[in-house]
């Protein structure tokens, strides 16, 4: 297999769908290549970026292409015996796909107001009450799953799954920008920090090269 993924700095949708290859445990090969330099534009009109329209991340096996995060978990899921992405107990497992499905469209304040850089971590600053919304429904449900399926595990279902896949941006982005959180939450967040997945993913990026200028706060 073959993954193409944007800059680790600041790609949330790459995170994801990297997350979920090395949660498969099958082998891959990672090609980064830079967004936004003076060649981003004519290499998304390249074959290999041709069925996403040129969008990050986006997942080669053989002749199967997928991209989107979300499908490359539900792809690699059906490739690994959908034992590893999803809890095995169907109560659980509805609800898992449900907060994946709703992270994946939902929580647009957060995500456009606080753009993922894990290479920062800026003052706390006021919070704009969409983006206070958004926080406020994470939190209700990440206490959700672990009050009710994370038992003695640390992560929102007990082991390490889709659902922390799609939820590690959003930890990323609450540390960078210093918001405001529970402290229940602040556990998750570690664990999810200190996974070793993110651990490779945070010290890529702090080797990257590449600055958008875009995606940093000026500093004052």
């Amino acid at each position: 297999m073959k993954l193409i993924i944007g800059n680790k700095a600041y790609s949330s949708w790459s995170l994801r769908g990297w997350l979920a290859c090395k949660l498969s445990g099958l082998p891959f090969e990672e090609t980064v290549v830079p967004m936004y330099d003076q060649d981003w534009d004519k290499r998304r009109q390249g074959a290999e970026f041709a069925p996403s329209s040129g969008k990050v991340p986006i997942l080669w096996d053989d002749d199967a292409v997928v991209w989107d995060s979300l499908a490359i978990v539900e792809y690699l899921n059906d490739k690994t015996g959908n034992t590893l992405f999803w809890p095995e107990d169907p109560a659980a497992r509805a609800m898992a796909r449900s907060m994946a499905a709703e992270m994946h469209s939902s929580f647009t304040a957060l995500r456009s107001k606080h753009s993922m850089n894990v290479r920062q971590v800026y003052p706390a600053a006021p919070v704009d009450a969409d983006v206070a919304a958004d926080l406020a429904r994470i939190m209700e449900l990440w206490a959700q799953a672990r009050a009710r399926y994370g038992s003695e595990e640390p992560f929102l279902f007990g082991k390490f799954g889709a659902a922390d896949i799609m939820f590690a941006p959003v930890v990323t982005r609450i540390v960078t920008y210093s918001l405001p959180v529970p402290r229940f939450a602040q556990s998750y967040m570690l664990a999810v920090l200190q996974h070793p997945f993110m651990q490779d993913w945070i010290a890529g990026a702090q080797e990257e090269e590449w600055v958008i200028e875009k995606y940093e706060l000026p500093v004052v």
